[in-house]
């Protein structure tokens, strides 16, 4: 089969490197930043990238990659391969230079079934190949996007040794694409017509593969934001229902608020009023031996329709009558730690707070959680920075962290809300906006009530969340 055919039908992968190690990918239209300490390193981390599309797909991709060094045309295989593609035109520099403007030239679509022709943008699924013998000798790679020693030689030393090992299995499948179901192409494969989905489908279905993974051991996930009305707790909430919703049970949101925290109030409760209260007592019980997952439903309230879980904070009473303590706040998260693979901390807006900071040093993934409104964002941006210069960690945590922008004006538009996103990715790893949505102004917060267009952004933005875990 054909390298160059099959690499280079779809996605179409573009990597532009910057000199500040900074670079940008688009897989299939999708971005991903990637913020890096070198271009070395940068280069490192869109391999990998690709390689794992690559992977999934079952298939080498074609890349167009633009940095300091020129402009490259590449395969980049499953296993981190990279050889350069020699039927198209390099274009090396002698010296640092802006990113080359022009793109790489599109490939040749693959002519639509006859009884779809009037379907201008869609392709069948099935791809074209070429005859074994048409495969052309891969080329070397370029300078710079060539394997370490250590890794060539890794890659020698595990090359098949036994007749097995050499020996192609039976077993060895092809992965097939299936079907478009959105649009135009959705209504042509169910009437016959086995029809290739769109960019935009395959985006979607690239993000619901992301939040359906299941991580080794429990993630931590911190929605902060010093000013009040930030949508701290929608965004927990929401995230939460989308994790739960596509994969599966092992959700819970905690509402570490010692000043009268809100999820509780816009979440369903469960048949009794329990809180983290009460949970505190049973700590040692619950972490014993004997304990069982099902002990847990006397303290958390099950939302029925979104499948995750809320430990409430008390809002009913004053402050310092539920003031915890760092030690009662590890005990809290232990057990939590104990039941559920993934936790969502929504936040109060005291970042002095034991609690707070206590949150902020056992999250493995950051989301600032802020609307279009000038001081609630630059409120979220003087944390990403001073996060920044905190520590060795905390800027670890801001150069991961997600920003979730909500277009929380009813007459605002979504341009602004972009507009706050894109000032905010310099600052942090994945920016997303959301749209506006009378569905999380007030009342319940559930996925089912939201517009179609609002749960896709709160799709994305869970995935922008799951590539950091």
């Amino acid at each position: 089969m054909s390298t160059t055919t099959e690499a280079a039908t779809w996605p179409r992968v573009e990597a532009t490197l910057n000199h500040d190690g900074t670079a940008e990918v688009s897989i299939g239209g999708t971005l991903h930043p990637i913020a890096a300490s070198s271009v070395d390193e940068a280069r490192v981390q869109v391999v990998s990238l690709v390689a794992s599309k690559a992977t999934q797909l079952g298939r080498p991709l074609r890349a167009i990659t633009r940095g300091p060094d020129g402009e490259w045309p590449l395969f980049i295989h499953g296993d981190g391969t990279v050889t350069a593609d020699s039927a198209a035109e390099a274009r090396p520099r002698s010296r640092s230079a802006e990113p080359v403007a022009e793109a790489a030239p599109a490939p040749t679509p693959t002519p639509a079934p006859p009884a779809a022709a009037e379907v201008a943008d869609a392709e069948p699924v099935v791809q074209a190949t070429a005859a074994p013998d048409d495969t052309p000798t891969p080329a070397p790679a370029p300078r710079g996007w060539v394997r370490s020693a250590e890794d060539q030689a890794a890659a020698a030393a595990a090359a098949p040794q036994t007749r097995r090992e050499r020996r192609e299995s039976f077993l060895t499948v092809e992965q097939t694409e299936e079907p478009a179901t959105e649009g135009l192409r959705g209504v042509l494969s169910r009437v016959g017509f086995r029809m290739a989905p769109s960019e935009a489908e395959r985006a979607m279905r690239e993000s619901v593969r992301l939040v359906s993974q299941h991580w080794p051991g429990p993630r931590t996930t911190a929605i902060v934001n010093g000013k009040g009305g930030a949508s701290k707790t929608p965004t927990t909430a929401f995230l939460a229902a989308v994790f739960a919703r596509y994969g599966g049970a092992g959700v819970v949101t905690h509402d570490n608020n010692q000043t009268r925290g809100t999820l509780g109030w816009r979440t369903e409760q469960g048949p009794h009023d329990a809180t983290f209260l009460e949970l505190l007592p049973e700590v040692d019980r619950l972490l014993g031996t004997a304990a069982q997952s099902a002990d847990l439903a006397h303290f958390v309230h099950h939302q029925t329709q979104d499948k995750y879980d809320v430990l409430r904070s008390q809002p009913m009473i004053l402050a310092d009558e539920q003031r915890l303590g760092v030690a009662q706040f590890d005990a809290i998260h232990a057990v939590l730690r104990k039941y559920y693979r993934l936790i969502f901390m929504d936040s109060g807006n005291d970042e002095s707070d034991s609690l707070w900071l206590r949150m902020v040093e056992n999250a493995d993934q950051l989301v600032v959680a802020t609307t279009t409104r000038g001081d609630i964002a630059e409120a979220g941006a003087l944390l990403l920075e001073a996060l920044a210069d905190r520590d060795e960690r905390s800027a670890a945590l801001a150069r991961n962290a997600v920003v979730v922008v909500n277009q929380a004006k009813k007459d605002g538009s979504m341009a602004e809300a972009e507009q706050v996103a894109a000032a905010f990715r310099p600052l942090a790893r994945e920016a997303v906006a959301i749209p506006y949505d009378p569905a999380m102004v007030e009342g319940t917060l559930r996925y089912g009530s939201l517009r179609t267009e609002t749960q896709r952004a709160w799709l994305a933005a869970a995935a922008a969340v799951a590539r950091g875990l």
